[in-house]
């Protein structure tokens, strides 16, 4: 015997995200940042353990393989790409084409272009950093974010080659590393860089001592991935 259906109408927005093999830390502050009316699916893109500028670029390769992997016949409003130093490197148009290469997607966005759009959003071109990474790795990013027109004159690294080691610094290190680069420093706003690195907790209490945003990598990729979806978001800081 045969039970007749009728098909379930699907009204809310379709967010893909694709995020690296090695990464612990972007899907749970996704969670904890996307409203609950959300459709949110993840594919993951294979990455290397040790973090180098060759590393980042050889993910190129795969993003379009990542990409097709998300349900056939599925069509995003939005896909992200979740890596703040693999976008510096490979460069967002690459990537959005490599995306689309894979998956229908109204648009594609990253860590980098979400970062840009906050800082145009909220008014920033001069801000701090605060990066897990060597500083080759890091230097390219903020050459990027230079031709944008936003200048990061104060930058501070744990100087951490291992992206599963990124997943452990602590808090405390974090905290102390983003009042260290602020110590004196002219600039309107701190940005912690990567998405491996457990950033959602600190930023309220940061934003109160400092008395400046506080941007990380998985808050302004959610911020910009709901913005470019259509929905009422006006400060990042509001997903928190």
């Amino acid at each position: 015997m045969t039970a007749p259906y009728t098909k379930r109408s699907e009204t809310r927005n379709k967010l893909g995200l694709i995020t690296l093999q090695s990464d612990r830390t972007i899907e749970d502050d996704f969670r904890r940042l996307m409203p609950v009316d959300i459709s949110l699916l993840v594919s993951r893109v294979p990455s290397g353990t040790e973090v180098s500028r060759d590393s980042l670029a050889l993910m190129e390769n795969a993003l379009s393989g990542a990409a097709a992997l998300f349900p056939r016949g599925h069509s995003f409003g939005v896909v992200g790409y979740g890596c703040t130093s693999g976008t510096a490197q490979i460069g967002a148009d690459v990537i959005a084409d490599r995306v689309r290469a894979g998956t229908p997607a109204g648009h594609v966005t990253e860590p980098v272009s979400a970062l840009i759009a906050a800082c145009e959003h909220l008014g920033l071109d001069r801000i701090a950093i605060v990066s897990p990474y060597v500083a080759s790795v890091s230097d390219r990013l903020r050459d990027v974010l230079g031709r944008a027109q936003i200048e990061t004159p104060h930058f501070i690294s744990f100087d951490e080659a291992n992206e599963e080691a990124v997943t452990q610094i602590d808090d405390a290190s974090i905290i102390a590393a983003a009042h260290k680069v602020m110590d004196g420093a002219d600039v309107q706003a701190v940005f912690l860089s990567c998405t491996n690195l457990r950033t959602l907790d600190v930023i309220g209490s940061l934003q109160g001592d400092l008395g400046v945003p506080v941007l990380s990598s998985n808050l302004v990729l959610a911020w910009h991935m709901l913005r470019l979806a259509g929905a009422d978001v006006t400060n990042p800081r509001d997903l928190l």
